[in-house]
């Protein structure tokens, strides 16, 4: 099974990732921590990923989809994958495709997990992060036993830059702008399904499941 799962930020597709890995022995592919492996591993492209990183930049589209290519030619991956936060853009979805092509290895669904930003902004917004322990919480669905305090070690929790309203509007904004075209370029080649992704986690599996099967 292969599967690209694309949403904005805060739709919980690396939770579902997660989850889908572990039941079904399907290896989940994140860019960030392949990005990081490879920079540990050494590898070509890991080296020159290191160079750009190292001088306080951006690294670049080509040297993420030669990490890519890296990744998806493991034989971690030879049966399957879960592409999470991979492509982005109808560039790189086009670079992918060149990709699973080379390695005989078309992509079987891409899932859209779908939110209202509005709802969005309120799950993202009400996140509380301790510092010390990195455990997280939300002042709505998972509040701490002690407002601003962390029940596992007692540290008094923050709230990330990235989760502020503004910021989250913004990164909306820039999905809207750059992501959200992938569902059309996908829905042409046949290959989209959305999922909601405003209910429970079991509720959103549960539709993830029907969506994979079919």
């Amino acid at each position: 099974m292969r599967l690209i799962f694309v949403g904005p930020p805060g739709a919980g597709k690396g939770t579902q990732a997660s989850r889908l890995s572990a039941e079904r022995g399907i290896t989940q592919v994140s860019t960030g921590d392949a990005l990081r492996q490879a920079v540990k591993a050494g590898t070509k492209m890991g080296i020159k990923a290191k160079a750009f990183m190292d001088a306080g930049q951006l690294v670049p589209d080509e040297v993420v989809i030669g990490i890519v290519r890296e990744k998806l030619g493991s034989d971690a991956c030879r049966d399957g994958f879960i592409l999470d936060g991979f492509p982005r853009n109808t560039g790189q979805a086009e670079a992918l495709g060149a990709i699973l092509q080379d390695f005989s290895a078309p992509v079987d669904r891409v899932v859209a997990f779908t939110v209202d930003d509005e709802a969005l902004v309120a799950r993202l917004s009400g996140r509380r992060t301790c510092p010390s322990c990195h455990a997280m919480f939300h002042i709505a669905y998972a509040a701490p036993k002690q407002g601003g305090v962390c029940d596992r070690c007692g540290g008094a929790l923050v709230q990330r830059d990235d989760d502020h309203e503004d910021v989250i509007r913004k990164r909306l904004a820039v999905y809207a702008a750059e992501t959200r075209p992938l569902l059309e370029y996908y829905e042409d080649r046949g290959l989209l399904t959305q999922v909601p992704a405003e209910g429970s986690v079991d509720d959103v599996y549960s539709a993830l499941l029907k969506a994979v099967a079919g």
